[in-house]
């Protein structure tokens, strides 16, 4: 796994010294770790992307040239051609890939075969990854994720949504909602929210998935799963409570508050996969069915980013609740009328 890191609380909390949530498992495999710019996360995951593809187009190049050195074994030949057919295929490739290894017993002085032993670290099909937050991927590091999943390529991206810059103290992004404060929208966000998750959908060949672990741990895991078993872009849209959005009952509760906001209406869960479509069935399935249980405002009014206007404002706050309620509620309309 390779994953490439905008700076923020995704790299803050993952990649700070002494710990680290990446780490070697028991066979001594695990990810390697980079951290780039605030805006250019993708870009500098699609060059480490694009930098293996050539270097993996080489291998097989040197594994078909392998194919016609006189005398080898009839073993070696099957590994190899196995691994030519499969070399995308992230278990198949790596289970080819030792079998070559394990054939090459005597490559000294063959030019052919000793170069595979140079590039022995390129038979398993690698996973690539972009983490960020809402501040780069709705906001400011958007055209770069759009360009990558504008261009195909096998990246899966995870966005960690708190709905607001959190990382540079609390300010309003374009993934902030309609009501909510923030610096630089004291008196409630005029706007709604932006639909990364739906704007990806239309490109129809990238996979995209709203998830939020504190209501569906199973379908978090079917998202993450289906995403990195897709051969194309992947983008999975995680809800995340946080400090900067006051949540009142503590970030103790926060899983709890997570579990809440999908069953309130605010988070809407769902999962777009465009294999489905290849094989004549409906490409977007949504996870949560349940309409919106009238129990918003009471959600809202839970956490200091909704209830600091409602104190400062009331008759404002209340009509800007009632047109969030309004159009998630549409937004719930929207989405069971595309999983039918």
């Amino acid at each position: 796994m390779v994953i490439a890191n905008a700076t923020g609380c995704t790299s803050i909390w993952g990649g700070s010294a002494p710990t680290t949530p990446y780490c070697q498992n028991k066979d001594g495999f695990g990810p390697a770790w980079g951290n780039s710019l605030f805006e250019d996360a993708a870009e500098y995951g699609l060059g480490m992307h694009d930098a293996y593809k050539q270097r993996r187009e080489g291998l097989a190049l040197a594994c078909r040239e392998a194919l016609e050195v006189p005398g080898i074994s009839e073993e070696l030949k099957t590994a190899l051609q196995n691994w030519l057919d499969n070399m995308n295929d992230a278990k198949l490739s790596r289970e080819y890939g030792e079998a070559v290894l394990d054939e090459l017993t005597d490559v000294d002085g063959n030019p052919a075969l000793e170069k595979l032993w140079t590039m022995q670290d390129l038979f398993t099909k690698k996973s690539f990854w972009v983490f960020g937050g809402d501040g780069w991927g709705y906001d400011i590091g958007y055209g770069g994720l759009d360009h990558v999943i504008a261009s195909g390529v096998d990246i899966n991206i995870l966005v960690i949504d708190t709905e607001v810059y959190s990382n540079t103290g609390g300010q309003a992004s374009k993934a902030t909602p309609l009501g909510s404060i923030a610096k630089f929208a004291a008196g409630g966000k005029p706007v709604r929210k932006k639909e990364l998750g739906r704007m990806a959908m239309t490109y129809e060949y990238v996979y995209v998935a709203s998830v939020s672990m504190g209501a569906d741990m199973n379908q978090v895991l079917k998202a993450f799963k289906e995403a990195e078993a897709y051969h194309g872009p992947s983008l999975i849209i995680a809800y995340a409570p946080c400090i900067n959005q006051g949540i009142r009952k503590g970030m103790g509760r926060s899983l709890e508050e997570a579990k809440l906001a999908v069953q309130t209406g605010y988070w809407p869960l769902y999962r777009y996969n465009p294999t489905l479509k290849e094989e004549g069935k409906n490409p977007f399935i949504l996870d949560y069915k349940k309409a919106p249980d009238g129990t918003l405002d009471e959600f809202l009014l839970g956490e200091n980013r909704y209830a600091q206007l409602e104190k400062a404002k009331p008759e404002l706050a209340k009509e800007m609740r009632a047109t969030l309620a309004k159009q998630y509620q549409e937004r719930f309309d929207e989405l069971t009328e595309l999983s039918k």
